[in-house]
């Protein structure tokens, strides 16, 4: 079964936006490529391995596959940082399971989040994509309180589209279902 989100960007979204812009052509119309998530986990690997291990269990069940594990790939001093060290884990979702994350962030997570008002428009990088921030990984229903996880782990999260603009693309998302404010 599809998810709705991709039910509403095929038979709403699409035509409106033919019909709205002139287009004719079904492929200048923007879609979602891939949704990468990042999560920093930084000291907490390195002093402790059960952390890390639990870490990306969350991460596997908020997305549905095995994150890659981040090496640092300098050493910083000032961080007490060394090259090869764990620094985060990341995971790119694509089609079914972009559909479904994104679902999932838009319905049931971002109205759990204490005092939302919106993401901020100002976080387009130019080319169409989008990158916003979650500071806590439990407003997400699958997650189940772990001891193993002594902090609220924040993600980020980053939203690649075919827009061409800024504006294309928070028009497009808008009419996905993110909720921005000025």
């Amino acid at each position: 079964m599809k998810a709705d989100i991709r039910k509403k960007y095929e038979d709403v979204l699409r035509p409106e936006w033919m019909k709205s812009r002139g287009v004719s052509n079904v492929h200048s119309v923007p879609k979602l490529q891939k949704v990468v998530i990042n999560m920093g986990i930084g000291k907490d690997a390195q002093d402790n391995k059960k952390f890390l291990e639990a870490a990306t269990q969350v991460l596997a069940l908020l997305s549905g596959q095995a994150p890659f594990v981040t090496r640092a790939k300098k050493s910083i001093a000032g961080f007490k940082l060394r090259e090869g060290m764990v620094v985060g884990l990341k995971v790119t979702l694509r089609g079914r399971r972009m559909d479904e994350f994104l679902e999932r962030l838009i319905n049931i997570a971002m109205p759990r989040i204490r005092d939302f008002r919106g993401l901020s428009s100002k976080s387009f990088d130019g080319r169409g994509g989008f990158s916003f921030g979650v500071k806590d990984h439990s407003v997400f229903p699958e997650i189940k309180h772990d001891e193993r996880i002594s902090r609220a782990l924040g993600m980020d999260i980053c939203l690649s589209t075919t827009a061409k603009s800024d504006d294309e693309a928070k028009d497009f998302l808008e009419k996905l279902g993110f909720p921005f404010y000025e």
